[in-house]
Formats: C-alpha cells, sequence, structure tokens
C-alpha cells in the first residue's frame, strides 16, 4: 500500500442543545468575519485540512511502518486525516522536492533520516538546499548498527579483531551494504577511528554481505541491527558491538564499541528518521507538530511496535532535531572527503 489515509478517531455525537450551541458560535463567528475582527497578533488556524506525510522509502520498510505508527496517534489529537505518500528515489530526492516546494504551512510533512544527512554529503546537486529548505519538527525513532562477525570464526571479541587487524595491514575486510549507505560510512568511519589499514567491501544489499561473510569472503560487516538479528538468533553471525552510546535492548551483552576505550571513547553512529517540514512554516505549527508526534511517541503501544521492528522511539524538539540532522551531515561529509568517495 502506497498511499493510507489515518483519519481522526471516532465521528462526533451532538444533542440538539448542542447544535443550538454550535449555531451561535458560527453566527457569532461569522459576524466576527464579516466586521473584520480579528485578534491582533492571531495565528492562522491549524490544521485546516488533511495532513500529508512524503516517505521516501517504500512501503513496508521500517522508515514506512514508522511514519504510519506515528501518523495513526497523531490524526485524532490534530483533528485531521493524515496520508502517507511512499516516494522512493535516489537519495530521497523526489520525496524532498516535493515538501520543499510545498506550501509552508504545516500541512505537508517529510520523514528524513540518517539517509537524508548522507544525501547532503554525498551528492554534489540536490534540487534543495537540505539545512535551509526544511526546518525538522522531531526525530522519532533511532535504529542499532553491529559489527558481526560469522559464529565459528577466528574473531570472539573486538578486541580480536583490532589485534588482527593491526598485526596484519591490509588484510582485514569489512563488507557493507551499498556506498554512501550510512551503514557503509559507519564502516570507514570505524576503520579510520581505530587507525586501521583495512578494506571496505560494499555489496548491492544486505543478504549479499551476510553469504559472502558466512562463507569466509570478507572477515566482518557492519549493518542495522534489526536485519541482522535472524542470523544472530539462529547462531550463524557473532554480533562484536554495537556502534551506538548505548548497549542495545534487544542484546544488552553486546558491548559498545566506546568500551573499548582509547580512540573509540566517544565514537557513537547510530540511523535514525524523523520528520520536517518546509522552511518558513509558522513556528507555532512547527510546535504544534512537534508536541503532537512527541505524545504519540510516549504512548505503549506505538513504543512497542517500533521496538518489534528493533527501533527505539526517541522523540526531540525541533532545535534537538536540526542540530542532530546538521552534526550528521558534518560529520558524514567529513568521512566522505578522508575516505576519498567520490560524490555523485
Amino acid at each position: 500500500m502506497a498511499t493510507q489515509n489515518f483519519g481522526p478517531t471516532g465521528p462526533a455525537s451532538f444533542t440538539r442543545r448542542s447544535c443550538l450551541g454550535h449555531l451561535g458560535w458560527l453566527t457569532a463567528a461569522a459576524a466576527g468575519v464579516l466586521s473584520g475582527a480579528q485578534p491582533a497578533g492571531a495565528q492562522p488556524a491549524f490544521p485546516v485540512r488533511p495532513l500529508r506525510i512524503a516517505v521516501p522509502n517504500a512501503a513496508g520498510g521500517a522508515a514506512d511502518i514508522t511514519a504510519r505508527t506515528v501518523a495513526q496517534k497523531m490524526a485524532g489529537p490534530l483533528g485531521q486525516s493524515i496520508v502517507i505518500e511512499n516516494k522512493p528515489s535516489a537519495g530521497g530526492v523526489v520525496a524532498g522536492d516535493l515538501v520543499a516546494r510545498s506550501e509552508p504551512d504545516g500541512h505537508t510533512l517529510l520523514l528524513v533520516s540518517s539517509g537524508t544527512a548522507v544525501s547532503a554529503a554525498l551528492f554534489q546537486t540536490l534540487p534543495f538546499d537540505t539545512l535551509k529548505d526544511f526546518v525538522p519538527v522531531s526525530l522519532l525513532a533511532t535504529f542499532d548498527l553491529a559489527l558481526v562477525v560469522r559464529e565459528g570464526g577466528p574473531f570472539k571479541t573486538l578486541a580480536d579483531l583490532l589485534a588482527y587487524g593491526r598485526a596484519h595491514p591490509g588484510k582485514l575486510n569489512l563488507g557493507t551494504p551499498q556506498i554512501g549507505t550510512t551503514q557503509h560510512l559507519a564502516a570507514e568511519l570505524f576503520k579510520a577511528t581505530a587507525g586501521l589499514d583495512a578494506q571496505i567491501v560494499p555489496f548491492n544489499g544486505t543478504p549479499p554481505v551476510i553469504t559472502a561473510l558466512r562463507g569466509g569472503e570478507v572477515d566482518a560487516m557492519v549493518d542495522i541491527l534489526g536485519g541482522l538479528m535472524p542470523q544472530i538468533g539462529a547462531k550463524a553471525l557473532r554480533p562484536l558491538a554495537v556502534l551506538g552510546a548505548q548497549r542495545a535492548a534487544q542484546l544488552p551483552e553486546v558491548p559498545t564499541v566506546r568500551e573499548s576505550g582509547g580512540a573509540f571513547a566517544s565514537f557513537n553512529v547510530t540511523s535514525w528518521n524523523g520528520l520536517a517540514v518546509p522552511s518558513k512554516t509558522p513556528a507555532a505549527v512547527v510546535e504544534r507538530l512537534s508536541r503532537e508526534v512527541n505524545a504519540a511517541l510516549a504512548q505503549p503501544d506505538v513504543k512497542k511496535r517500533l521496538q518489534e521492528l528493533n527501533l527505539n522511539a526517541q522523540g526531540s524538539t525541533p532545535t534537538q532535531a536540526g542540530e542532530h540532522l546538521a552534526a550528521d551531515i558534518r560529520r558524514w561529509s567529513e568521512v566522505i572527503a578522508r575516505a576519498r568517495i567520490a560524490r555523485q
């Protein structure tokens, strides 16, 4: 399903008295309009029509399900339906361009993510300026990345892997999905932080990397933890570390990379997603949307649904979301330049 509409909860119920009350209110409102009366400094009403969220990913993925789960909870308090529009494309260009060109009134939102930050760093030209043309509303969720090896292989701990890499320059191979993905750049950052002379080997997606790792073609791989959990659960792959600042809820016994200390003392890489609106959207509208997003994320059933997808519900203020996006763009720009990855 590429488009879905989430409506406000439940039909309204009116008694004769309430109808008369509403008619009286409408009469007074009409009189105010005709007389041109409006409180000084009044903000325009919001929302006044259905909202839509442009998702730069296909239906059914983690980003899409996150948007739908949150939208379903936001529709009722906002009093308007919310339509999810899937616009998959390279670099999220189609969805981003649609929202950047939309009226800045809060009725059209964009699902942004760590992929949005990577695209801003990797693409030489985009039809929009990621930092100037959008105003972040809130983060939605974070999801862990992990460094894994094949079960039964020579590496039992992260220390084993690092010792081998340092003792055998140029011999260690780390597999990742495609060039320019968050996973690929995270592996480049791991390599640079460790000071390893290692090879990053990109494959066309996660399944080929897993096959290569299990077959001994690469020594380790970096990928999103959620997609690796079936292999980990089946004892085919062994997680050596997660790349975020905290241990993953799914694997509390697995250390973080930063627990290795030294150069890794502040290492912290996670994938994330959030919502943004066009720049020049009124601040009051951005704040209203942010409140509703955070209220939705606080609900136990939303947290549970995201946990089932190996996502961690993570709201924020608009300012925090903006800082997060800007910091990610800076970091990946530096990694791309250091690794001499050709900009597209």
